[in-house]
């Protein structure tokens, strides 16, 4: 009983600590896993099970392999040649929902949102389409196509492998699609007609930031200042308020993310960013003139200059830290020029502005930084602005036809799914579709330790009664088969929206499958349920990483999720709860 309590007690801590964001969720499943083998509730062998499963191998894997078709160009080959260039915000949506929805079903849906709003950004302004109208249903299309196949979502590999693990045959690769593509297709419907009325037509970050440049400052050191000769930090320009210095022009060089001990000299062009009114402070300061030919410009073609938006990821440990402590310019040799938060951009002292994830920032940094931080997971998006997009055609067609390959052997069963991806991963590095540096760097390692761990905490769930107690419990108020369902389903979707979708997934599982063996029924439609509902989280930002990905680029705020989200959630549970006992009868 002691462990039973110690286990509800992990979990509701679990609840609280992801709903408080204060901590990354592997943090938090570590600490638990730890507190599992201290307490003695499982032996480590049983508690770090889930670091040898097949489903977390075969998740790595499939990161390589989708790492290799963004690298060598392969999505962007097959968007160029599935969506072309829509000339309208209709022909948009028209065009790219659906090849997003088929994409998503077999790739990892994080590069298909990235590549889908790097297009959409860039089309935006040439034919007046607006951001908002269009980023979620992207986001949204994604998910849908996550639920028509094995592959499609991670946590349909790792619901297959919990329950080949409890001795239950597995799903097949398409067997999902009897029921996932009639979702999606209802879903895109939804999209198409019913999302436009509901979602808001509002400025995107990118339309926010094009207001930057007056809050840029440009000031000249004359030959009788007191700064000349003097560092940053000790002329008194590191803590003025209202204003940073983002960067010096010496001798036509361009000095980007200035170190505080950098000495300043008699000519140097010095550019604040801040408030207009701040500029008052600038002119107290003895031989420090107004520029009157600004040369700052957001769009500056300067062959050291780049700009970028960048979306923080949850997982970013400067999350809860201001620029300032943070040391964004130590860290990423990069300066922050603007913040955009929840559909507004953020005004006040950027230095002293506390970081939340989804956050968008508007960066200055060198030429390379797209190239370093594209593949970090201190990011979920990095575009460079007004950027375009160049394929590699052969290592593109090589990278799709090794994918097609992996496909082609699991639908027919020739390998299984964790042998065509390591092959498939590994003929990506073989062929340079992606270096093997990259190939390491495009695993999220941070979502495996997640799975791993939340493995352990579904093994005591179920190892100390309280998956047969829930169960029970639940048989209790729902007798029959089909309100069970319904019972499991709107749990799992209701821990969905508060935890990961993994980490509900791999809880609620063990909770289905007694429920279904108790009622003396068929496991897999109460397993499907499961990966269905674990994946159907359209009401949150935060409860899929795609929704969260394109808040900042869209300037959608919280609300603006629940307004689209609700109402599809609704559709998307009466659908499942219709379609799946009809595919897996109840008997």
């Amino acid at each position: 009983m002691n462990n039973l309590i110690i286990v509800v007690l992990l979990l509701m801590a679990v609840l609280g600590l992801l709903i408080s964001n204060r901590f990354s969720p592997e943090k938090i499943f570590l600490s638990v896993c730890a507190a599992l083998i201290v307490f003695g509730i499982l032996p480590p062998a049983h508690a770090l099970v889930g670091f040898s499963s097949s489903a977390v191998f075969t998740i790595a894997f499939l990161y390589v392999v989708v790492g290799g078709l963004r690298d060598s160009g392969g999505i962007q080959l097959i968007r160029r040649y599935l969506v072309g260039s829509p000339k309208s915000q209709a022909s948009a949506i028209n065009r790219i929902l659906p090849v997003t929805t088929i994409l998503s079903g077999f790739v990892n849906n994080t590069p298909v949102v990235a590549t889908f709003t790097h297009v959409v950004q860039g089309l935006s302004k040439r034919y007046s389409i607006r951001l908002s109208q269009v980023l979620i249903p992207i986001s949204f299309a994604s998910i849908f196509g996550g639920m028509c196949t094995l592959i499609g979502t991670s946590t349909n590999l790792v619901v297959d492998g919990l329950v080949q693990a409890q001795g239950y045959p597995g799903f097949g690769l398409f067997e999902l699609a009897q029921v996932g593509v009639p979702i999606a297709i209802m879903g895109l419907l939804y999209l198409k007609f019913i999302a436009p009325l509901l979602l808001p037509n509002r400025e995107s970050s990118l339309e926010q930031f094009e207001h930057v440049r007056e809050y840029m400052v440009e000031m000249i050191i004359q030959p009788n200042s007191e700064l000349v000769r003097n560092s940053i930090q000790d002329a008194g320009l590191r803590n003025l308020p209202g204003l940073f210095l983002v960067e010096i022009e010496r001798e036509g060089q361009i000095l980007s993310a200035v170190r505080p001990r950098t000495v300043l000299e008699q000519g140097d062009r010095l550019v604040f960013a801040g408030s207009p009114e701040s500029v008052l402070a600038l002119r107290n300061i003895q031989g420090l003139v107004l520029a009157d030919d600004p040369r700052f410009k957001l769009e500056g073609n300067r062959s050291d200059r780049r700009l970028f938006e960048a979306v923080l990821s949850p997982s970013n440990t400067m999350i809860g830290k201001s620029i300032k402590e943070s040391r964004f310019r130590h860290r990423y040799s990069a300066v922050v020029l603007s913040v955009s938060r929840h559909g507004e951009r953020l005004t006040g002292r950027l230095g002293d502005l506390k970081l939340q994830a989804g956050d968008t920032l508007l960066i200055e940094a060198q030429k390379g930084f797209l190239m370093r931080y594209r593949n970090s997971r201190d990011f979920l998006l990095v575009s460079k602005l007004a950027d375009s997009d160049h394929a590699d055609e052969k290592k593109a067609v090589m990278a799709i036809s090794i994918f097609i390959a992996m496909i082609i052997a699991t639908s027919f069963s020739l390998l299984s799914i964790l042998e065509s991806s390591l092959l498939a991963a590994g003929a990506m590095v073989a062929t340079r579709c992606i270096s093997f540096e990259d190939a390491g760097k495009s695993i999220d390692y941070s979502v495996l330790v997640v799975i791993a761990c939340a493995f352990s905490l579904g093994a005591a769930v179920q190892h100390v009664g309280l998956a047969g107690l829930i169960s029970d419990s639940l048989i209790e108020l729902v007798d029959t088969p089909i309100l069970a369902l319904i019972a499991v389903y709107l749990t799992t979707a209701l821990l969905t929206e508060l935890m990961t979708n993994n980490a509900a997934a791999i809880i609620m599982l063990p909770i289905a499958i007694t429920v279904s063996e108790k009622l003396g029924v068929d496991y897999q439609a109460f397993a499907v349920v499961v990966m269905i509902a674990a994946s159907a989280s359209f009401m949150t930002p935060t409860g899929y990483q795609t929704n969260l990905m394109v808040m900042g680029p869209g300037g959608y705020r919280f609300s603006d999720y629940f307004k689209v989200g609700a109402p599809l959630s609704a559709l998307v549970a009466i659908a499942a709860l219709i379609l799946v006992p009809i595919a897996w009868p109840l008997v």
